[in-house]
């Protein structure tokens, strides 16, 4: 049996009640995701008080406390794992400003973000903090653009390619390309103004 196969197979089994099948499936995939959370530290150049390791073992532990579960593919998973990233590093970088008082923030120009399909990294070379303007330029996303926001955050946090968040989304690949391409000149100009206030 393939691997993508044995995750359909897990996941048929967890939303059929087998509350084992998400340790099975985390087992499965703990090298992918491992490797994701590696990247979004190293991405945010983060010090070693949160090492990969807990990043990952925190995003188990969010992901086996959700109420609701109903992971539909690899990709989808891999995603909401992603997310779960996403909201442990925001709240980390918020928790260490607010001990800091600040006093440690930087400011980081446009000029410093990379936007590159070929690397696929968005934010690559920019200090942890600035992950709290992005989650907030992405809240203000969401709420205006529900689909762009989960595009940007597949992309970004959960690494994942045109097809992957196409699978994980549930769209087409050819709108996942449009709509990356138009998130990402809002989220460009909304970072922009964000880091002149």
């Amino acid at each position: 049996m393939s691997q993508q196969e044995t995750v359909t197979k897990l996941l048929r089994n967890y939303q059929a009640g087998n509350k084992e099948a998400v340790n099975e499936l985390f087992e499965l995939l703990y090298r992918e995701l491992y490797n994701i959370a590696d990247g979004q530290r190293v991405k945010w150049q983060q010090n070693n008080t949160l090492n990969t390791t807990a990043l990952l073992h925190e995003t188990y532990i969010k992901l086996v406390d959700q109420s609701h579960k109903s992971w539909e593919s690899r990709a989808h998973f891999v995603a909401t794992a992603s997310r779960a990233m996403r909201h442990i590093l925001i709240n980390y970088a918020r928790d260490r400003n607010r001990l800091k008082r600040g006093g440690d923030w930087k400011k980081v120009t446009l000029g410093q973000l990379e936007f590159s399909d070929a690397t696929n990294e968005l934010l690559s070379g920019t200090r942890i903090e600035t992950i709290v303007l992005l989650d907030e330029a992405l809240s203000k996303l969401d709420v205006i653009y529900p689909r762009q926001s989960r595009i940007i955050e597949c992309r970004i946090f959960g690494g994942l390619s045109i097809k992957e968040t196409a699978a994980a989304l549930g769209i087409s690949p050819i709108t996942v390309t449009r709509s990356w391409k138009t998130a990402r000149l809002w989220l460009c100009r909304e970072l922009d103004s964000g880091m002149k206030s």
